[in-house]
């Protein structure tokens, strides 16, 4: 794949996240005053090499997710688009790959909320991508143990261990995930098991997933914690960087 391959990040934002509590949707939680959502779209357009920005909304917030995409200052340089989504990711992703127009050969699917991604790691999976791969996925090594448990049957009671993972082999997956707009086309149109990343849909389809270095800083805001988390990060970018 060229140098000149023209790549789009498709955002499904479209989802409520419960595990944060009652408010709004996920997406459009404050983080610094701003919302989640915008942080992850700058996030993406500060790569050069992307080109388009799609952000599947919620069906009924559309014109509001695309309000506040033009309220907020964002690159010049880069076109955004809001299409509504669907019940499920898996819908809404599909829906932002039907919106892409032709020319582009490289698609970044990213979790909205995961706001601080920084650009290095956005680069290193497009880099990857060009170099052939078909699908990529940024990751870190695990610092916790893991276990393998049977789940209790009741919610509040014991679970049993059935075994512990080697940790050395052990990847925790982020996002933007990486590939192929023809291989990511292809999954979605064949898998239809409901799946909880792109890049295990085209792994059902035997093709080869490589992973890059992901970041500490790109992870998920969950829980409140998190919140707290993220708030701190940018505090010292803003120390940091003056900005």
């Amino acid at each position: 794949m060229s140098s000149e391959s023209r790549t789009a990040v498709v955002i499904p934002a479209a989802g409520r996240g419960v595990r944060l509590g009652p408010g709004a949707p996920k997406a459009l939680r404050a983080l610094n005053g701003t919302p989640m959502l915008i942080h992850a779209v700058r996030a993406m357009a500060a790569s050069r090499a992307v080109s388009l920005v799609v952000v599947v909304a919620p069906p009924e917030g559309a014109a509001e997710v695309k309000t506040l995409l033009d309220d907020h200052a964002l690159p010049e340089r880069t076109d955004f688009l809001v299409v509504p989504g669907g019940e499920s990711r898996q819908e809404s992703v599909r829906a932002g790959l039907d919106a892409l127009p032709p020319g582009i050969d490289i698609v970044l699917v990213h979790d909205a909320a995961r706001p601080l991604v920084p650009v290095d790691t956005v680069d290193g999976v497009i880099e990857a991508v060009r170099d052939g791969a078909p699908a990529v996925v940024p990751a870190l090594p695990l610092a916790d143990t893991v276990k393998q448990v049977e789940p209790a049957a009741a919610p509040g009671e014991t679970e049993a261990v059935v075994a512990t993972p080697e940790r050395a082999r052990l990847r925790a997956v982020q996002t933007p995930q990486g590939f192929d707009r023809a291989t990511l086309v292809r999954a979605h149109e064949s898998v239809t098991d409901n799946v909880t990343d792109d890049a295990s849909m085209v792994e059902q389809l035997g093709l080869p997933v490589v992973v890059v270095p992901g970041h500490e800083e790109a992870f998920k805001v969950t829980r409140p914690l998190d919140l707290l988390l993220a708030e701190a990060v940018l505090a010292r970018r803003r120390a940091n960087d003056g900005f």
